[in-house]
């Protein structure tokens, strides 16, 4: 994209800066209060305003709305373009519910699940996965499943995620910039727009949640990026005919998904619900062993950098290395993940929750 063409592009995104940070001061001065009595998964200890998160979608519902009435390309596929919003809106809505009234998890599931079919109808499904060695695998009817499956755990891993201080907020800012300048490098428009709106509502929100925080995300904002940033996955699936591509989005979150699906695991093998409440997750635990908030979320600030680089260089990669792509993250995660289980031992902490 040349230069002149992206100058407007960033007067507007300014604007939705503008637009999300008033929503967000706007709900610090008539806030929704986040009780820690009533969770006991919070590291807070005091009552603090949620709900920031609806500056995000403010800022993306309005960048699309103005998209959709002014830009051109913007109906290049206007089902999926519908279809990924209305989705998008759906599932902000029901998280805003569940901030207000904490819903059972199995409604939050049943909720994504509908989203998610509301973006697959209209046309957003990955239909073939390339494997290491193997080559690329037509996935028939796994494709729909595969995709549904995918949308639902994208969404909560960053939920689950979004329990600390600046975490989600200042990485996902990092990826979906990332994400903004690979949609403009493969001319992928509506990725493009759709990261870039998503940058300019998390850079008006993330002042106010930086340690110590004023207000939190709550289910409305980090459902909401993750769901459209798993929706945005599939479409980056289209950026070559094997759909390897789709793996950017994945690498961009890759410490999200990393600590999410090994916590899962491990509570799983020591017999606990995965669905009840704990400050078990690798982020928690480094903090709970006496790691300060802002370094552990500087830590992961850092893994997104680096691999924001890999999801950069992505596209230029030779087809046999773009499956590799994650094992150097991979690594990463693991030295990670030995570090904290050091730090846990020392400090003699349980990994059961409490």
């Amino acid at each position: 994209m040349r230069l002149e063409a992206f100058l407007p592009h960033l007067g507007f995104a300014a604007l939705l800066v503008l637009l999300s940070a008033g929503v967000v001061r706007l709900l610090i001065a008539h806030p929704m209060l986040d009780d820690p009595a009533r969770r006991a998964a919070t590291a807070h200890t005091v009552p603090t305003p949620k709900g920031g998160g609806l500056g995000i979608v403010a800022a993306f519902v309005a960048g699309m709305v103005v998209l959709y009435g002014t830009a051109r390309f913007a109906r290049i596929a206007e089902t999926e373009f519908i279809g990924t919003i209305l989705a998008a809106v759906a599932i902000a809505g029901v998280a805003l519910a569940d901030d207000l009234r904490d819903f059972r998890f199995v409604v939050k599931l049943v909720a994504q699940a509908g989203a998610a079919m509301v973006a697959m109808a209209s046309g957003l499904v990955v239909t073939r996965l390339a494997l290491p060695w193997i080559g690329v695998v037509e996935l028939g009817i796994w494709g729909p499943l595969l995709t549904l499956f995918w949308i639902v755990a994208c969404t909560n891993a960053v939920n689950f995620m979004d329990g600390m201080d600046g975490l989600v907020a200042g990485s996902l800012l990092v990826a979906c910039a990332a994400l903004c300048l690979i949609g403009a490098e493969q001319e992928a428009w509506f990725v493009y727009a759709a990261s870039l709106f998503l940058t300019a509502g998390l850079i008006g929100y993330l002042p106010y949640n930086l340690h110590p925080a004023r207000i939190f995300m709550g289910d409305v904002g980090s459902q909401f990026l993750g769901f459209v940033l798993a929706v945005l996955a599939v479409a980056c699936a289209r950026f070559d005919t094997a759909q390897v591509s789709f793996l950017i989005v994945p690498l961009l979150l890759f410490a999200h998904l990393f600590d999410t699906g090994f916590t899962l695991m491990r509570r799983i093998v020591m017999g606990e619900r995965p669905s009840t409440p704990h400050r078990t997750h690798l982020y928690q635990m480094a903090a709970r062993s006496g790691m300060p908030v802002r370094w552990v979320a500087a830590v992961h600030g850092a893994f997104v950098l680096f691999q924001a680089a890999l999801a950069l260089l992505f596209p230029q990669l030779a087809p046999w290395a773009k499956p590799l792509v994650v094992l150097p993250p991979l690594l990463v995660q693991l030295l990670w993940l030995a570090y904290v289980v050091r730090r846990v031992r020392r400090a003699g902490l349980s990994w059961k929750a409490n």
